[in-house]
């Protein structure tokens, strides 16, 4: 053997090693996340990048495979300990992920944190594909589901919005000690409300608020639309219509009542065409 190819030969395996490292490098960042919020971990299966996930959080049961990794808390009361426990290479957490001084310290911790925006809008689920398809390395394949997602939901708001008749909504979240939390304006129940064809009956209040048995009144709902929950937080339809705020409403008087799942329904992910639909149809149906 010449030099010349002795030396030609250790360089290309030099390059190839070289290139192997590399790979490997790649694919090593690309594991070890822990999943924050429930689309975040919804989109990562959708995109077929779950075997890169170590953890998610309590929100994230869809798809029910998630359920198999381990949980490090609630997606506002997150322990640093917890997360840190599973030792991850990067957490993608959906914003408002919290709360802020559990952040700061996960980041004094050298773990890289991305942070996914959210808007309750079919431009809003776009934007979260994406910045969850870059977090962990799958931008065409983002790009691709991202496209999808978008025209099965501007498919289903287009049928949506032919009803004749516009139902007005009032979305429950709780009713402990008899006060009833809904949602006002500028929450992910008005805007799915407002997507398949509904009017959120309460308007003038932002965000989730604990509401007084007079705007209840006033908002004079036609559907009340609910969380399925199971355990101490599920309201029948005997409790919720004997509350003196619901009583005597269009809603109680037809006992019209719409149960979707959390998720499923307020997560914005890429179900939400298939929510929209189904909300939509309920309210059609609805008397």
């Amino acid at each position: 053997m010449t030099l010349h190819t002795f030396a030609r030969g250790t360089v290309l395996a030099i390059g190839l090693a070289a290139s192997l490292a590399g790979a490997l490098a790649a694919e090593d960042e690309r594991g070890g996340v822990v999943a924050i919020g429930g689309s975040v971990t919804e989109i990562i299966y959708a995109l077929g990048e779950q075997d890169q996930l170590v953890a998610r959080d309590t929100t994230s049961m869809f798809p029910p495979e998630a359920n198999a990794l381990p949980d490090v808390g609630y997606i506002r009361a997150l322990s640093p300990e917890g997360v840190l426990s599973v030792n991850p290479k990067k957490i993608v957490a959906l914003e408002g992920s919290g709360p802020p001084e559990s952040l700061d310290v996960l980041k004094k911790a050298s773990v890289p944190i991305v942070l996914i925006p959210e808007s309750y809008s079919r431009e809003g689920i776009v934007n979260k594909i994406k910045a969850v398809g870059a977090a962990v390395g799958a931008e065409e394949k983002a790009a691709d589901l991202a496209k999808a997602v978008e025209a099965d939901v501007a498919a289903a708001e287009n049928r949506a919005a032919d009803q004749p008749d516009r139902k007005r909504v009032l979305f429950i979240l709780s009713m402990q000690g008899g006060r009833i939390m809904a949602a006002g304006d500028g929450t992910s129940a008005a805007a799915i409300v407002e997507m398949a064809g509904g009017v959120n009956a309460l308007t003038g209040v932002d965000g989730y608020k604990q509401v007084s048995d007079e705007a209840v009144i006033e908002a004079a709902p036609d559907v009340i639309l609910m969380m399925d929950r199971t355990g101490d937080h599920a309201v029948d339809d005997t409790q919720l219509f004997s509350h003196p705020a619901l009583a005597g409403s269009p809603a109680e008087q037809h006992r019209n009542v719409i149960r979707m799942g959390g998720g499923y329904l307020l997560g914005f992910g890429p179900r939400t065409a298939s929510a929209i639909e189904e909300l939509s149809a309920a309210l059609q149906n609805a008397d």
